[in-house]
């Protein structure tokens, strides 16, 4: 009893912790806070699909979940859906069709499920790992998305690697109802095959920028929205380091250009699982970034994660998490049904890094300290942001932004709204040196998130508009 009750505690405060923040990041493996910059990252200790199943037990409305695989070997979650069901829940399910999937079998004959089309030569699997709650509840803090590497199933929560987002946010969570409502083929309880759409069939529904607790969230779905594109745009993006954990890796052009940037001067360090450890790419980052900066996952478990980190190092840049169900592979760039999340965020790259730090030195690595950008120029770039004031602030509509250029610079400013809406851009290619003002109107009321990027880096402002 004192065990289950102590459990209990940790799923709580997992639940929990950090409850005014919107994003929440878990990992079922041991993590390395040494490497922290002031939030550890959430080791779930055995837990994860117990973290799961507290989730499942606050919906109040709506469960949608879109699962690859779920077995019996964990049957707490069909427990919490029927009795989520029970209580008046307006369950779906999206399966996929090959699959091991007998933990559908333990649902309730009343939820209605829809399994996903056969495999062919144009379509493969419906690889999606999310579950919507409360999309639509007229209380927007109701509405939740988990999503991350994990399949449903005790493997997966407790042996294999993987990472787990959970996000707070209505108009995210309506997009990926949007999406769910695309392969299920209606808004309603019950699907509708003639109008269902998977794979290559589905269409861009496009609503893909978010801002959420002032970060920048994308979301894009495969293969509509053509994620291995934005891959390379954010390995693109690097200015100092990088680091990668994936399962299934078989497109040469990301491994390509991740060497490619190794060699302009971005740290690169990767990690691969050992059963695709013969495919192409694992050549070319052999050759080109060296046993020290590239290892084979070789130990107990599957190396599951699907992630990248940019400038996890660098705040002064524009440091970023991506990661969802997609393999760096074409199948799912252009045959299966996977989520991406792009989350722009200098907390959640050191959070990502706390668990590839851990994940790497338990290969036998060892990863070099770059140092922070307010410490330290890097690669004798200076790479300190430059300074933006905005005022006044709040503001009835009209604001000066105020900046200083240490050396001539091109100048981007683009201002969202809270919905992710790119509602203005300036573009300058060349600014000289020293200070300069630049006056914006907005006079719709809210919060607005203004970015200034430069030759030195990235500033993000609130901004807040009154009547």
């Amino acid at each position: 009893m004192k065990t289950r009750l102590t459990l209990l505690l940790i799923i709580l405060l997992a639940v929990q912790a950090n409850a005014n923040n919107k994003i929440k990041y878990y990992f079922n493996k041991p993590v390395n806070t040494s490497v922290s910059k002031g939030v550890n990252a959430q080791y779930l200790n055995s837990c994860m699909g117990d973290t799961l199943v507290a989730y499942i037990n606050r919906a109040k409305y709506t469960l949608d979940i879109a699962v690859y695989n779920y077995t019996a070997t964990f049957p707490a979650i069909a427990v919490a859906v029927n009795s989520a069901h029970n209580r008046g829940v307006r369950v779906r399910w999206i399966y996929d069709f090959s699959s091991t999937n007998e933990g559908i079998l333990s649902l309730s004959a009343g939820i209605n499920k829809l399994r996903s089309p056969n495999p062919g030569s144009d379509y493969f699997i419906m690889h999606n790992k999310f579950m919507i709650i409360d999309a639509l509840s007229s209380n927007p803090n109701d509405a939740i998305v988990w999503t991350g590497s994990s399949n449903w199933n005790a493997q997966q929560f407790n042996t294999d690697y993987n990472n787990t987002v959970v996000i707070q946010h209505q108009p995210l969570a309506k997009a990926y109802r949007d999406h769910f409502n695309m392969m299920w083929g209606d808004t309603g309880i019950a699907p509708n095959l003639s109008l269902s759409k998977f794979g290559e069939d589905k269409t861009d529904l496009g609503n893909h920028s978010f801002i959420i607790d002032g970060k920048q969230v994308e979301v894009y779905f495969s293969p509509a929205d053509g994620v291995n594109s934005k891959i390379l745009n954010a390995i693109n993006s690097a200015n100092t380091d990088m680091y990668f954990g994936m399962s299934t890796f078989t497109m040469n052009s990301i491994a390509t250009q991740l060497v490619t940037k190794y060699n302009s001067g971005v740290y690169v360090a990767g990690i691969n699982d050992i059963a695709n450890s013969g495919n192409s790419p694992d050549g070319i980052l052999n050759s080109g970034l060296g046993s020290s900066r590239y290892k084979i996952h070789n130990i107990a478990g599957i190396y599951h994660n699907k992630f990248l980190i940019v400038d996890a190092s660098n705040k002064c840049s524009d440091p970023l998490v991506l990661t969802g169900s997609h393999n760096w592979t074409n199948s799912a760039d252009t045959k299966n049904d996977e989520n991406t999340l792009i989350i722009h965020d200098d907390t959640a790259a050191n959070l990502f890094y706390q668990s590839f730090y851990a994940n790497f030195s338990g290969l036998g690595g060892s990863l070099t300290n770059i140092p922070d950008c307010d410490a330290n120029s890097v690669d004798g770039i200076n790479t300190h942001a430059d300074d933006l004031f905005v005022f006044p602030n709040p503001s009835t509509g009209k604001v000066t932004l105020n900046y200083s250029l240490g050396n001539a610079s091109e100048v981007y400013i683009s201002t969202y709204n809270m919905a992710g809406k790119l509602i203005h851009n300036y573009n300058n290619n060349h600014v000289t040196g020293g200070e300069h003002n630049y006056e914006l109107q907005i006079n719709t009321p809210g919060v607005y998130l203004i970015k200034m990027k430069t030759n030195s880096g990235v500033t993000n402002k609130l901004l807040t508009v009154t009547q």
